[in-house]
């Protein structure tokens, strides 16, 4: 049975040393080359049978939005401002759950240096989402190549076009109205190296639209309800319509190919849903953040470990992604193997909230403003 250190390289999922060794090499460079070993497939049984597939891709086509004509990019964004007004109702902020910051670097901070970190924080959260968004669309284009079915790949092809909508609007929303990128976590990078490098198309699929996606959506969700700033605002609403769609495309799809697997095959999939979840952790410490503000970057993540606001927030963002997984039948298979991993995470208490199988229904912003015109 594979243990915690032969899956994601420690013991211990709060063991910061080794949190810290997992670095970025490569932040100068423009380019970034991940060897992809996948089989291209054609199919050529074109009858659409998957109904589920086929509900999910008509509202894929009527659902579309341009980010140039659909997003008042008018509109004036003071950061300082915003996380100002952030701070007074986000309970769930930079230590906030009553942590004794006394005789650390933090204690004799000024309001201004307090809001400079909201500002990098700010910079640095929507520059990993805009990553995470391109790892997206190469992902989703994989999956036209390479899942057997010509539903899935319908409705693959309208993911790609999303998720390019979705890189263009954060890259253009850091450019204008921000102050500045920051280059991909590292965490987030070998987690996206691990899943593009996979030659299993069911593998990119629960990466990606299962994980990945899963936590961005409970991210922008609560982003969402956090911010004032009104363009933010709409278009993380627009954004999180698509995600809403594109995870339930990896939900319908699993739960069909999963059914037929064995247990051993399971257990790879349970492994690689664990060191998934446990990447998009660690990534979420922010150390390129703290390297910039100045600060001893193991001390400050120690504090971030212990504190029990951000705990609670960084828990909140696998609300999407455990029921999915129990859903997928993942949860419970061999002898609930990742139940007890979630439970190391403590995130299990999610299992029971509703899954994205039918959910983006719900979410679906562009539908809603139609009707309403």
């Amino acid at each position: 049975m594979a243990t915690n250190q032969d899956i994601i390289g420690r013991e211990n999922l709060d063991d910061l040393e080794a949190i810290l060794a997992v670095s970025n090499h490569d932040v100068d460079a423009l380019v970034h080359l991940v060897q992809a070993n996948s089989d291209v497939l054609f199919t050529w049984d074109y009858e659409q049978s998957r109904q589920p597939l086929i509900k999910l891709y008509e509202k894929a086509k009527t659902s579309q939005w341009n980010s140039s004509t659909d997003l008042d990019w008018s509109i004036e964004v003071d950061q300082a401002a915003q996380v100002i007004a952030n701070a007074e109702v986000d309970l769930n902020g930079p230590f906030s759950g009553g942590l004794d910051l006394k005789g650390t670097a933090f204690e004799s901070w000024t309001d201004d240096q307090w809001v400079q970190l909201g500002i990098e924080g700010q910079n640095w959260t929507l520059s990993q989402f805009m990553h995470g968004e391109q790892g997206a669309l190469i992902c989703t284009a994989q999956i036209v190549e390479t899942v057997p079915w010509i539903d899935a790949k319908y409705y693959a092809a309208t993911q790609v076009m999303d998720e390019a909508r979705h890189v263009e609007v954060f890259a253009r929303y850091l450019d204008e109205k921000l102050s500045g990128h920051y280059p991909i976590n590292a965490h987030l990078k070998m987690l996206l190296d691990d899943i593009i490098s996979d030659n299993r198309w069911d593998m990119t699929y629960l990466g990606m639209q299962i994980m990945v996606e899963g936590l961005a959506l409970a991210a922008f969700g609560f982003i969402h309800q956090m911010t004032s700033e009104p363009l933010l605002k709409k278009m993380l609403r627009y954004v999180m319509s698509d995600e809403a769609r594109h995870v339930a495309f990896g939900v319908l799809s699993l739960q069909e190919y999963y059914a037929e697997l064995t247990l051993p095959e399971i257990r790879e999939r349970q492994e690689f849903a664990f060191e998934a979840a446990v990447r998009m952790r660690d990534r979420f410490l922010q150390q390129e953040v703290w390297e910039k503000m100045g600060v001893d970057v193991k001390e400050a993540m120690s504090l971030v470990i212990q504190d029990e606001g951000r705990q609670m927030f960084q828990s909140m963002l696998f609300s999407k992604i455990v029921p999915n997984c129990k859903k997928l039948g993942l949860l419970d298979a061999g002898e609930g193997w990742l139940r007890q991993k979630f439970t190391e995470l403590g995130v299990i208490q999610f299992e029971d909230w509703t899954d994205t199988g039918e959910e983006y229904t719900l979410l679906d912003e562009v539908a809603k403003d139609r009707a309403s015109a």
